[in-house]
Parts: C-alpha cells; sequence; structure tokens
C-alpha cells in the first residue's frame, strides 16, 4: 500500500508556460553529499527487496513547491487503470527500485496522472511534465522525497 504522509503541493495554482527544467542533481539540498552511483547498472534478480538498502537522504528542497515543472527520467509501476499507469515513481535512471537498491528519496518522484500513461515497460525514458511539489511517501519499494502531478508525459 502506498502511505501519503505529509504532501505538500500548493494547488489550484494557475498553470503557466513557464515550465521549469530540472534534472536530478538540482533535486539535492546545496552542500549536501550527492549519492555515489556505484549501484547503478548491478543487478540481483534473487533480492526480493531492495528498500532496506535504500541510503539516507540529505534532505529534500522546496525551491520549486507549487511550480510546473518538466524532469526526465524512467517508470517504475506502482498503479494502474486498464493497461496505463495512473502512478509511478520517476527514477533517475533505469532499474532503480526494482534491481537496485533506490536512491535516497530526495533523488525519486511520486508521479500520479488522471491519464493513463500507456509505457512500454521500466526502459522506457520519459520526460514527466506537472505541478511539483515535496512529499513524504512510503511504498512497498522506496520511501520517496517529491511529488509531481502530471499534465504531459512523453517518451523520449
Amino acid at each position: 500500500m502506498i502511505g501519503l504522509s505529509s504532501l505538500t503541493i500548493v494547488p489550484n495554482v494557475a498553470h503557466s508556460d513557464d515550465v521549469i527544467d530540472l534534472e536530478w542533481s538540482d533535486l539535492i539540498p546545496e552542500g549536501s553529499r550527492k549519492t555515489s552511483n556505484l549501484f547503478q547498472g548491478i543487478i540481483d534478480h534473487d533480492q526480493s527487496s531492495l528498500i532496506s538498502e535504500q541510503p539516507k537522504s540529505s534532505g529534500i528542497r522546496t525551491d520549486w513547491n507549487g511550480q510546473n515543472v518538466r524532469i526526465p527520467g524512467y517508470i517504475v509501476p506502482i498503479d494502474y487503470s486498464g493497461t496505463g499507469v495512473t502512478a509511478f515513481i520517476l527514477v533517475p535512471f533505469v532499474g532503480a527500485c526494482v534491481h537496485v537498491p533506490p536512491p535516497p528519496a530526495n533523488q525519486l518522484v511520486f508521479v500520479t496522472t488522471e491519464k493513463p500513461f500507456e509505457s512500454t515497460g521500466l526502459f522506457e525514458a520519459v520526460q514527466v511534465t506537472g505541478m511539483f511539489g515535496t512529499a513524504s511517501t512510503k511504498t512497498q519499494m522506496a520511501d520517496v522525497g517529491y511529488a509531481l502531478s502530471a499534465d504531459q508525459i512523453v517518451s523520449l
């Protein structure tokens, strides 16, 4: 089950043409140590849950709360409607949360969308645009530090 505790997305903010393009490094607070890329690419299919190996987050940034942002990444599906994904974790690299230990919470974004996205799988790169905010979300795969209500999801 998904537990949403302390979701901080500012509602009813007018959509504008101003979209802030974010990179994953933007989500790490200034002065914090970046996470090692050591686990990227290591795939251990025999291990059932990697959440216990998730590194501690060094905090989150609130700079973009209530802002319309665009960020690239990969989909880790959480919920479906028909064949389309309606809730997922956006991760910075292929296999994060599934085949390797999840990145820290400040490197994960919980995305919801009203219009189901027909994903082709875990290796599909996407770009998500929508209302961004901080969140304290716990899923069966990882603790997540950010949330995004998607207006647009585009395959890259």
